[in-house]
């Protein structure tokens, strides 16, 4: 249904509940004009507050997770499993088939995000002016198309600008499921469903260890990394028209959902202060964007949660290969380790949305806390003895629970940015970082140093620690923020800031904008 239809659907709901005597407050107008789409179901802040049974809200929620993370949840499983099959291809025989010397490999590895890196912005902006699940949709279907086209590659250089157009697909994955999820769930609800499609991260690791055995046993006419490019290209390519289809765009517009159900949807973001979604690009949120010193620490944090990442996804095959094991038990050896990033997700989420259900900033202690395996693996990998094949495994898997820590990051970042604009501008460069540190992670990790490659262990040990270093000032930052918001607003009574919160929650006006706007840490 779309939104004008709601609009009647609204008006008719609202005729016999709304008083026309009382007079009506106004939407606080946004800097550059332009509210909230959520404002298309209210006809003004008066109409918030509508009471719901808390069985029927139980059931929404249901309804809503049910709509939402399947879908995102095995889009973001095939976004792993993709960047992982050239690691496959690498032990099925990719480097000697197509000839590739020196560091080609690596600039393979690290290619694929300059495209993402180019497209980011174009991307971004392109999010906000169409129907987001559709255009998802679209980009995961050419994602795949571009991956399938990858087994037809007869040189660097074929393979390469095959690898540059994918990474242009994906650019727009993480920061719509970002928004997505923005959208959907209030800021304390983000973490636990950040973590829910996050864990599919693993459980990609996991499935693309089976498929990646599966796919070696194949005896056919083609080497086996072909078949591994084809097979998931393909399956990529279905899942691309299942989204176009199903995914719902905003809770303002669901087919699924009643007029009443969307109102209430909507609603529950009231206090977040963070809206819904606005169409209408805002230059002055652009503006205000780099101006905000969160932008350039989300940076940072995308840059060195990723310099691990980049080196693990790509050579972490080649690395337990280097303990010893042949190039199918390394396959399987994958999927406990996935597994692994399975559970430290959920456990990190949980035990934060358990914390933060008393009403306390934890989510950067988390961080740092999820972080501490990974330098300890680490460390290990640099210092255990070689021949130590079990013990050197296990601090591999270490490395893992990083994605915990990152899935926190991310929450950190969609719950501490408001006005749709600045929103996607500092969604962008959050994945800038990402992309930079995935492009730099591979060229840490020498040939002349394998298996064993101490400069790239070390290059996972320093981003982490940066890491560390950087939540714990962006925690006191926002601390202090808060503090003095408190203070600005301290001597207004609790009905005039009830009634400041609902004239500003659905205004698309940025978290500076906002005095309401309260930092999470």
């Amino acid at each position: 249904m779309d939104i004008e239809g709601g609009k009647k659907q609204r008006a008719e709901l609202t005729e016999t509940t709304s008083p026309t005597t009382v007079p009506r407050s106004k939407w606080k107008p946004s800097h550059a004009g332009g509210g909230d789409v959520a404002q298309a179901l209210f006809d003004n802040p008066d109409e918030l507050h509508e009471a719901i049974d808390p069985a029927e809200e139980r059931r929404l929620q249901w309804k809503i997770d049910l709509m939402i993370l399947p879908y995102l949840a095995v889009c973001y499983a095939f976004f792993y499993i993709d960047k992982t099959t050239l690691s496959y291809a690498a032990i099925f025989g990719i480097q000697d088939d197509l000839n590739l010397k020196g560091t080609e490999y690596s600039w393979l590895s690290s290619i694929f995000y300059f495209g993402f890196l180019v497209w980011a912005f174009p991307t971004n902006y392109m999010m906000q002016r169409f129907p987001i699940a559709k255009y998802l949709g679209v980009n995961i279907f050419m994602w795949g198309f571009f991956l399938m086209l990858q087994s037809v590659s007869r040189s660097f250089t074929d393979l390469a600008i095959l690898r540059a157009f994918s990474g242009a697909a994906e650019a727009c994955s993480d920061p719509s499921f970002m928004l997505i999820t923005s959208m959907w769930y209030t800021r304390r609800q983000q973490p636990l469903r950040i973590g829910i499609w996050y864990t599919a991260n693993g459980l990609g690791i996991a499935l693309g260890g089976l498929l990646g055995y599966g796919i070696g046993q194949i005896k056919g006419a083609l080497p086996s990394w072909k078949y591994e490019f084809l097979i998931i290209g393909a399956l990529c390519c279905i899942w691309g028209i299942v989204l176009f289809l199903f995914l719902p765009d905003s809770p303002v517009t669901a087919r699924l959902l009643t007029i009443q159900q969307r109102r209430w949807a909507v609603e529950k973001l009231r206090a977040d202060q963070t809206g819904v979604e606005n169409k209408q690009f805002k230059p002055y949120q652009v503006k205000e964007a780099f101006k905000d010193y969160k932008l350039y620490l989300f940076f940072l944090l995308g840059f060195v949660g990723n310099v691990p990442n980049g080196g693990i996804s790509n050579f972490g095959t080649l690395i337990i290969q280097g303990f010893g094991f042949t190039t199918l038990v390394t396959t399987l050896l994958q999927v406990p380790y996935g597994i692994f990033i399975c559970v430290s997700i959920l456990t990190c989420v949980f035990l934060n949305d358990y914390i933060s259900q008393k009403g306390l900033n934890s989510r950067c202690y988390f961080v740092i806390l999820f972080l501490l395996p990974n330098i300890a693996g680490a460390f290990g990998l640099r210092y255990v003895d070689p021949s130590q094949k079990v013990g050197r495994l296990i601090c591999y898997y270490l490395t893992g629970p990083y994605n915990a820590a990152f899935v926190l990051v991310l929450s950190l970042q969609t719950a501490n940015t408001a006005g749709h604009t600045k929103k996607v501008v500092t969604n962008a460069c959050l994945f800038l970082g990402y992309c930079t540190g995935n492009i730099a992670g591979p060229f840490f990790y020498k040939t002349a140093q394998k298996p064993t490659y101490p400069l790239g262990i070390w290059s996972m040990i320093t981003s982490h620690l940066i890491e560390v270093v950087v939540i714990l000032l962006l925690r006191f930052l926002l601390a202090r923020e808060n503090k003095l918001r408190d203070k600005a607003q301290s001597g207004k009574s609790v009905q005039e800031l009830e009634a400041e919160r609902d004239a500003s929650a659905f205004s698309d006006l940025t978290d500076r904008e906002n005095l309401n706007f309260r930092y999470i840490y």
